[in-house]
């Protein structure tokens, strides 16, 4: 019996698409799933490191890890008109080096945030401590990311929506790339086509049968939302478009990769279908 171990984020659009295979809807022969949730930029830390075999990131991180891991196609979240939001106080007026909290070094919304406020004062933090920090004043303002675009403090308001940052770097066409899974290279080739069709299925899986997993995830305490707000949040991040990467969706990646080159965040301007798994092979195999 082969184990894998899948890491993603408590976020209730990771935990969405992965548990059709905790819940035994989906599974592979001869192998087991185990699943790990940690925050984002602990999972973009961990890839760094190499600590799991399949691993949540954001899309920023990619090209770092380029060389051990394969770019999945399956279980992304694009934006699409909305985003993270940079809020702050309401009536607060920003100076260009306000202090600012992120959710990470290598989220997409720290790359895109500091092409646009590059004289900003960048503190990281936990996602879920953000919001607290901008009320207390420790920040002048902080970006919030997953649940937290909907349920802010009234107390907040928008300073900037990345999704506006991104079309004003990219254009008006194109999806905002947020976040995507990434595999280890050194997996069998066989065995990675293997777990990349099974994480399709189950995400394809937990699409079609949204409203009973919705409620059983919402009765085992394994979402941060209520129901109606647990559908809104799936529904901009957890849809159609997350079960397959789509020809825009390429697009927007090469996109984000060209700006990171161009601003200097990436050594080397890099397409995201030269790093995906080579499916190919399984044809070529049993051709």
């Amino acid at each position: 019996m082969n184990k894998i171990v899948v890491a993603h984020s408590p976020d209730a659009d990771d935990i969405f698409m992965y548990y059709a295979i905790k819940f035994g809807w989906v599974d592979l022969k001869n192998t087991k799933f185990d699943n790990i949730a940690l925050d984002i930029e602990t999972l973009n830390q961990a890839t760094l490191k190499g600590i799991y075999d399949i691993c949540a990131i954001s899309f920023a991180l990619y090209p770092f890890v380029k060389k051990d891991f394969a770019l999945l196609k399956t279980a992304v979240s694009f934006g699409d008109g909305y985003g993270p939001k940079l809020v702050k106080l309401k009536d607060k007026v920003l100076k260009p080096n306000f202090k600012v909290a992120l959710s990470g070094q290598y989220t997409t919304n720290a790359l895109l945030f500091k092409i646009k406020y590059p004289k900003a004062r960048i503190t990281y933090m936990n996602f879920l401590e953000i919001e607290q920090a901008v009320i207390d004043g420790v920040v002048d303002a902080g970006v919030l990311i997953h649940e937290s675009i909907l349920t802010y403090d009234n107390e907040l308001e928008v300073e900037k929506e990345i999704w506006d940052i991104w079309q004003e770097l990219a254009g008006d066409k194109l999806p905002l790339p947020l976040g995507g899974m990434c595999l280890r290279r050194s997996i069998p080739l066989n065995k990675a086509i293997e777990y990349e069709n099974t994480l399709i299925h189950a995400v394809r899986v937990a699409n079609d049968n949204k409203l009973l997993l919705s409620k059983m995830l919402i009765e085992r305490d394994l979402v941060r939302v209520d129901h109606d707000t647990l559908q809104t949040y799936l529904g901009l991040y957890a849809n159609d478009d997350s079960i397959e990467l789509s020809e825009l969706q390429y697009e927007a990646l090469d996109k984000l990769y060209s700006l990171g080159f161009e601003y200097g965040f990436y050594d080397e301007l890099i397409k995201a279908k030269d790093y995906l798994i080579p499916t190919e092979y399984m044809e070529l195999r049993n051709s």
